[in-house]
C-alpha cells in the first residue's frame, strides 16, 4: 500500500464500537481506533491521519503525529535494544524499529542517532537506518553555492557537524563557520558554501558574499540599535563567541557591517561599544 509511512486525507466509511473505518486505496478499509477519533465524527467526515502497521501487522491510521514520516530524516532516541535490533522513538505508540543491519553502528539504549524513515520492501513494514551514504547518492540532489539552504545537525566529528540538506543531500559545518552553541538534532537555515569536484559540500550558517550579507544585516543592526538606546556593548574587539551569542552573526561580517555604518556616519566606534550617532531635531 503506497499511504504507508504518509499522511492522507480520508473519508469515513463506517462507525464501530472501537473506532471507525476509513476509505483507502481501491476501496479498502483503513480502522482509526476509538481514541484517535475526533469528537462527533459522523458519516462521509474527512479525517487527515498518519498510515502505519501496528504491532499485529495490520495497516492501521492514527492522528498522531510522528516525529518524521518516510521518506525523511530525524534524530531518533533509542529507547530499548532487542536481539532484532534498536527501537527508536518516533512520536506514536508503537516504536520504530532500525534493523541490527542498517545500524552504522551498534546503538546504544538512551542515546540519539540521526537515520533515514524507509518502508521495507519485503516486509512491508515501516524501518529506520542509519546508513545515510547511500540513501543520500541515491537521492541525487543537486545544490549550487550560495543557495539558501535548511540543515538538520547531524553526528560531530573533529572538523566539525555532518548535516542534512534540505533533507535529500549532506554536507559537513566546520568548526570555524560555528560561533554559538548549537545541537545534534537541531534545524538551523544555512547556506551553500562551496560544492567540492567530488560533490562533498561545505556550508554556512553565514550568506556569503559582502553585497549580498552586508546591507541586509546592516538594516537590522541599525534598528537593534534603535531599539537598545543607540548603543551595544560590541565592537571589533569584541569575541566571535561574545558578537554571535548577542547578534547571531560571525566576527567577520560583524566588522563589515559596522564598517559600512561607520562610514554612512550612522555610528561611531569607541572602547566601550558601539553607538548611533544622533541626528538632530
Amino acid at each position: 500500500m503506497s499511504l504507508i509511512g504518509k499522511y492522507a486525507e480520508l473519508k469515513v466509511a463506517k462507525l464501530v464500537d472501537f473506532g471507525v473505518y476509513l476509505t483507502g486505496e481501491d476501496e479498502t478499509e483503513i480502522l482509526l481506533p476509538t481514541r484517535y477519533v475526533p469528537e462527533k465524527t459522523q458519516l462521509d467526515d474527512t479525517i487527515k491521519v498518519f498510515i502505519y502497521r501496528d504491532s499485529e501487522d495490520r495497516v492501521i491510521a492514527t492522528t498522531e503525529k510522528p516525529y518524521a514520516i518516510v521518506g525523511e530524516f530525524a534524530w531518533l532516541r533509542v529507547k530499548a535494544v532487542t536481539q532484532v535490533g534498536a527501537f527508536l522513538d518516533w512520536g506514536l505508540m508503537k516504536d520504530l524499529l532500525c534493523p541490527f543491519r542498517e545500524q552504522k553502528m551498534k546503538m546504544e539504549e538512551g542515546r540519539s542517532y540521526l537515520v533515514y524513515i524507509y518502508v521495507d520492501e519485503k516486509t512491508g513494514r515501516i524501518a529506520a537506518t542509519a546508513k545515510l551514504e547511500q540513501i543520500i547518492k541515491d537521492l541525487n540532489a543537486e545544490f549550487t553555492e550560495g543557495q539558501e539552504v535548511s540543515i538538520m545537525i547531524g553526528h560531530q566529528s573533529d572538523l566539525g557537524y555532518s548535516a542534512i540538506i534540505d533533507n535529500k543531500g549532506m554536507g559537513i559545518l566546520y568548526n570555524n563557520e560555528i560561533f554559538g552553541a548549537i545541537r545534534e538534532g537541531d534545524v538551523y537555515k544555512a547556506w551553500i558554501k562551496k560544492v567540492r569536484p567530488d560533490g562533498k559540500i561545505d556550508l554556512s550558517l553565514q550568506q556569503q558574499g559582502y553585497h549580498l550579507e552586508v546591507p541586509r544585516v546592516g538594516e537590522e543592526l541599525f534598528e537593534i540599535l534603535k531599539k537598545e538606546n543607540g548603543f551595544l556593548p560590541l565592537n571589533d574587539k569584541s569575541s566571535p563567541e561574545e558578537i554571535y551569542d548577542n547578534l547571531q552573526m560571525s566576527k567577520k561580517n560583524f566588522k563589515k557591517v559596522i564598517g559600512l555604518l561607520y562610514k554612512q556616519r550612522l555610528i561611531t566606534i569607541e572602547k566601550d561599544g558601539i553607538h548611533l550617532v544622533k541626528t538632530e531635531k
